[in-house]
């Protein structure tokens, strides 16, 4: 086998404490290693960089274990060492042979043949709208779960605006919750003027789901707390996404080439897919490792020529969701019907679960175009979706002999005259 790296460094992260070996092989190919453990204060990190620096080694391998990693990637990053980062089932050491300076030279011998498969790891300011936009996720993720509470008190406490109300937290919902939960005596006059636009068809229902309701002590602080606290993420998303929309400035022109072009791709839709994917696709080798990496490609598995499940993988936690949701609303975008008319034509024989998929993917295809190539959103089978072109149906003497065969003739004895 061929050393590509004839010089480098595999290293075990752990919390306290890394293990490093640095790998080197001269032109016999036999290879020497120096072993060495660091800590992982600044001050030892430094020291490993120094260390490193020292044998001339400029390509680290290492685990992406838990967030550990990232203190060691970005100091060896200030001194132009290459770091390639990978999932840790890719360098996972033979059972009943594992410490830590072992992991760490099986690491290395890995790496200097080029064995070792590389995680996307995206420019540092890419990554700081990464953490924004993660951040801006769990808080969503908070905000629904309050939600969620919020509406269990109502049910306990037999308050069933939910099912008269579209939105139990619109408008009208919450100045009636409001209400209730800060008035000792329920007036139904002053109730009623509290009921705004379209809701008022629906005035006497709302008054029946909520009269001779008994909000008990605990439920109701329950509610007042969790009222404020989604009050109090509500700003926190705001201020999160004015922060990313503040630094995905330099990449605002691709934010509105996609906005613009795409149907259910809003400008905050864009800013957080290219947080996520970043704006170089040449680190992707195709659209396929692209909708691979995002956890939106069927997987393989088969064996003895069964091909057993192949679900999507479990890939893409943050960027999956959001394509998703992109996707469900491109198929109700009525002024560009493109991804709706392949949705309803997928669901007939897949479901909808798998055509969302379908479409999700097909859409994170055509960013990776418009991206890459700054191409205008027009598929090639545009014109065909929405004007189909009737197919004529030529009779040839193989389709009509097979026509007759499938209706139970016998063909065998069938001639041919000169015409």
């Amino acid at each position: 086998m061929k050393i590509v790296y004839p010089v480098c460094c595999g290293v075990d992260v752990h919390k306290n404490v890394i293990v490093a070996t640095v790998a080197v092989t001269d032109k016999d190919n036999i290879t020497q290693y120096y072993a060495e453990t660091f800590g992982t204060l600044n001050t030892e990190l430094i020291r490993f960089r120094t260390w490193l620096l020292g044998y001339k080694c400029f390509n680290v391998c290492m685990e992406s274990t838990g967030k550990y990693w990232i203190p060691v990637y970005n100091i060896l990053e200030e001194a132009n060492i290459k770091v390639l980062l990978t999932h840790p089932k890719y360098v996972r050491a033979i059972k009943g042979k594992k410490t830590d300076r072992k992991d760490s030279k099986w690491i290395a011998d890995l790496f200097k043949f080029d064995m070792v498969r590389s995680s996307f790891i995206p420019p540092k300011d890419i990554r700081a709208l990464r953490e924004l936009a993660r951040y801006r996720y769990k808080l969503v993720c908070m905000r629904s779960s309050e939600r969620n509470r919020y509406q269990n008190c109502m049910t306990v406490s037999n308050i069933g605006l939910a099912s008269v109300l579209s939105d139990p937290f619109g408008k009208s919902a919450s100045n009636i919750m409001q209400y209730v939960l800060n008035s000792k005596v329920f007036d139904e006059e002053h109730c009623k003027t509290l009921i705004q636009k379209t809701a008022k068809r629906k005035t006497e229902l709302i008054l029946q789901s909520i009269r001779g309701n008994s909000i008990e002590s605990d439920q109701r602080f329950k509610m007042k707390e969790a009222t404020a606290h989604m009050k109090y993420l509500d700003k926190a998303v705001l201020r999160t996404e004015v922060e990313l929309y503040v630094r995905i400035q330099p990449y605002y022109h691709i934010v509105e080439h996609l906005s613009s072009q795409l149907p259910g791709i809003s400008q905050l839709s864009a800013a957080l897919i290219i947080s996520e994917i970043g704006a170089d696709m040449s680190v992707f080798e195709s659209a396929k490792h692209l909708n691979s990496w995002a956890g939106l490609a069927p997987a393989n598995n088969e064996s003895a020529g069964k091909k057993k499940s192949v679900r999507i993988s479990k890939a893409g936690q943050f960027l999956k969701p959001l394509m998703v949701q992109c996707a469900l609303a491109s198929v109700k975008n009525q002024k560009e019907p493109y991804f709706a008319n392949k949705y309803y034509k997928l669901k007939k024989r897949r479901g909808h679960k798998k055509a969302i998929i379908a479409i999700a993917r097909m859409m994170l295809t055509c960013i990776y175009h418009m991206i890459k190539n700054g191409d205008v959103f027009n598929p090639s089978d545009y014109q065909d979706l929405h004007a189909p072109t009737p197919r004529k149906h030529v009779l040839t003497d193989e389709t009509a002999i097979a026509f007759l065969a499938a209706h139970g003739y016998d063909v065998s004895a069938l001639t041919k005259f000169p015409v």
